[in-house]
């Protein structure tokens, strides 16, 4: 971290107080003796995003979660959802969400794409709470050795930089978390977040600039600068799911699983659009 960020480091510093740090240590995270887990997270730099993030969950978006104690308290889960937002917002209130407003509290371990790690203030908030890019290798490690809550979007990029003309329909996911989830019987808990369409609605993917820039998508934003506008967040967690297998099935197998649980997901998108009272509130 270069000396430019010490100011930052100093003022996130002063948001963590004692609340923050008996919850983190509920969470039972094994460190070194410098403060870093195995994957190179922070326990420091952890705890002053966890300040900042507690900001944007409980005053800027206002985040309800729904459903959360369908959420394992412990052991092993995928949880699988619809993704918005344009820079991995969704991950970020989702990981909160579990951290706040959960008891016991968990750390949800989100596979984002590498376009979001690379990305400004977003991927390094993410890296340091512990995020990693969305390879099976990660995911599984961390589901068998670690017993973690692994978040995964299976729309991938095409579901982040979604279009307003697309907005909270589901897009298609892949079967990559299906067979991780049968391979390392894992249960998956679809979820829905509403609220990320409205915040950063996108008018194009914005390709000729995206291919220019090596990048998926650059979205275009009405405001021209893809920052959040503080509309009010509602995370609708269903029931666990379970598919029985190897992970090793063929398509045709594998196919009608990954349609169900993509069917749980829009339903709880369709439920939680249905009872929310407005954009804001």
């Amino acid at each position: 971290m270069g000396t430019w960020t010490r100011p930052v480091r100093r003022a996130l510093d002063r948001m963590v107080d004692e609340p923050l740090r008996e919850r983190y240590a509920r969470l039972g995270v094994e460190l070194n003796a410098y403060g870093y887990d195995r994957w190179g997270a922070s326990r420091d730099d952890q705890l002053r995003s966890l300040a900042l993030l507690r900001w944007f969950h409980e005053s800027y978006f206002r985040v309800e979660a729904h459903g959360i104690e369908r959420v394992p308290a412990r052991g092993r889960v995928l949880l699988i959802g619809n993704h918005s937002g344009q820079l991995a917002y969704d991950g970020m209130l989702v990981s909160s969400a579990l951290f706040f407003d959960k008891d016991p509290p968990r750390m949800a371990r989100a596979m984002i794409e590498r376009f979001f790690i690379q990305t400004p203030i977003v991927g390094t908030l993410m890296t340091r709470m512990g995020q990693l890019t969305g390879i099976q290798e990660n995911a599984e490690r961390l589901l068998t050795e670690e017993e973690a809550a692994v978040m995964v979007f299976p729309e991938g990029a095409r579901g982040g930089g979604r279009v307003w003309s697309e907005r909270y329909r589901v897009l298609g996911f892949s079967q990559g978390f299906l067979r991780l989830a049968k391979r390392t019987k894992t249960p998956v808990v679809p979820f829905a977040f509403i609220g990320g369409e409205e915040m950063c609605p996108s008018l194009s993917r914005g390709e000729p600039i995206a291919r220019l820039l090596g990048l998926p998508y650059v979205p275009l934003v009405p405001w021209g600068v893809p920052l959040p506008a503080p509309v009010k967040v509602h995370i609708h967690f269903g029931a666990p799911m379970r598919f029985e297998g190897t992970g090793d099935e063929e398509d045709e197998v594998v196919l009608p699983e990954v349609r169900q649980v993509e069917h749980a997901v829009q339903e709880l998108i369709e439920r939680g659009l249905a009872s929310r009272q407005g954009i804001f509130t």
